[in-house]
């Protein structure tokens, strides 16, 4: 194990997985646990195994620059036409989106926030870079530092890719497959596409001084601490391979054309590509990047699959998105009968362009191809439809199912977890005809 390369995104998930069974099973040394580097104690796994791990839970819970706290959870108006409310957080109502182009608007877009929005002020914040994986190995105390005006004067990118909390669809474990789980409710509003511009985080990566022993670089948000059942887990962090670091990930100070507003990460965020939305970090404070494994609650605790069938300590670290359909109609519609209806929606894949959409209108007995139209982004979503007229009045289930270019396809049902992840399966969607 000491020998695997940890810029490569499958072995990191397997040794990650390996480590942390060899360590509850009790299979790694003292040693061997200080060389896992920092985070360990934040875990859930008993006391601090070793200095190290007990300063980086220490710094997690240390102010990286001054945040003024909002007023509620949220800033942006949230009108009960454009969303539902899930305490800290808001989903997006797909009938909302009818009409809105590829672009999810800002004033639409869901928010996903652990404890509340900050306000920060851009002419002080600083994005802090530190850790044994840079030359000199700065430290936490004496790191790096780039101002938001360093960031707007470099080399700029765009890219277009949607986010989604990785339990968009949890309530459909329950409602649909009669299974209980625990977290947010959401149907299938905790996603959107945006057009983001920003610095290449390799770009900031180089000019810090990433060295070549490089393994991971841990992101930390500047919202307020985190805590779960009385335990304080500091700030929002989770680690990142360098190679996915290093591929694609932005740091994003613009959405659709404007500065990024405060529930969606002002002034700096990460975007991750295809990954579950977890890993793109707002409120961007400080990153260390360090040549040792790098481990936080948000990656052992949190965003794995547990359950029956999976090991006691959780799957691998989950990564990629899954296949996921929805229609623009709200849920439980209303339609009148006696005229043909276009039905719409939209399809989105981790794994890359979506290629095909069938919908069923009489609840999966038959299926028909939906017209795909727009552009096919490999990291946002296309958009779909399909003329139906009911064949008369009462109670239908739509379904949409797609299937990406790898050949991914939503499948009935979906594997069950305890905290409600990744739901990918066919939603039936009702309506009523009258």
């Amino acid at each position: 194990m000491s020998g695997a390369d940890l810029t490569d995104e499958a072995v990191y998930e397997r040794v990650r997985a390996a480590q942390w069974r060899a360590r509850l099973a009790g299979g790694l040394s003292r040693r061997a646990m200080f060389r896992l580097g920092a985070g360990a104690a934040g875990l859930g796994l008993g006391a601090a195994l070793t200095r190290t791990a007990g300063a980086a839970a220490a710094s997690a819970q240390t102010p990286a620059a001054p945040a003024q706290a909002s007023a509620g959870p949220i800033v942006k108006p949230l009108p009960p036409e454009l969303f539902v409310v899930h305490g800290t957080n808001a989903e997006t109502r797909w009938e909302a989106m009818r009409g809105q182009g590829l672009l999810t608007p800002a004033d639409r877009f869901f928010v996903r926030n652990h404890v509340s929005t900050p306000l920060i002020d851009a002419r002080t914040w600083r994005l802090k870079l530190w850790g044994t994986g840079l030359h000199g190995s700065p430290t936490e105390d004496r790191p790096v530092e780039f101002t938001y005006e360093d960031l707007l004067g470099m080399r700029s990118e765009t890219l277009t890719a949607f986010i989604e909390c990785t339990g968009n669809g949890r309530s459909y474990y329950t409602s649909q497959q009669g299974q209980q789980v625990s977290g947010t409710p959401w149907r299938l509003g905790a996603v959107g596409v945006a057009r983001w511009r920003g610095v290449p985080l390799a770009a900031v990566l180089e000019r810090a001084g990433l060295t070549r022993h490089a393994v991971d670089v841990l992101p930390r948000g500047l919202d307020p601490d985190y805590t779960d059942g009385g335990e304080n887990l500091g700030r929002v962090r989770r680690p990142l391979p360098v190679a996915k670091a290093l591929k694609d990930v932005l740091l994003a100070y613009e959405m659709n054309g404007a500065p990024l507003p405060p529930d969606h990460g002002y002034p700096v965020r990460l975007v991750v590509p295809s990954w579950v939305g977890i890993a793109s970090i707002k409120w961007l404070g400080d990153i260390q990047v360090a040549d040792q494994p790098l481990f936080s609650p948000w990656n052992t605790r949190y965003y794995r699959l547990f359950g029956p069938g999976y090991p006691e300590e959780g799957s691998a670290p989950l990564t990629r998105m899954n296949v996921k359909s929805a229609f623009e109609l709200a849920w439980d519609a209303t339609l009148h009968g006696g005229r043909t209806h276009v039905l719409h929606g939209r399809s989105w894949s981790g794994n890359g362009r979506v290629r095909r959409v069938e919908v069923s209108v009489d609840g999966g007995a038959t299926w028909r191809n939906a017209r795909l139209h727009g552009p096919g982004l490999a990291r946002a979503w296309v958009r779909w439809e399909l003329p139906w007229r009911p064949p008369g009045p009462g109670r239908h289930e739509l379904l949409a199912r797609a299937t990406d270019e790898t050949g991914a396809v939503q499948p009935a049902t979906a594997p069950h977890n305890t905290l409600g992840y990744l739901f990918g399966a066919v939603v039936r969607h009702p309506v009523t005809v009258t």
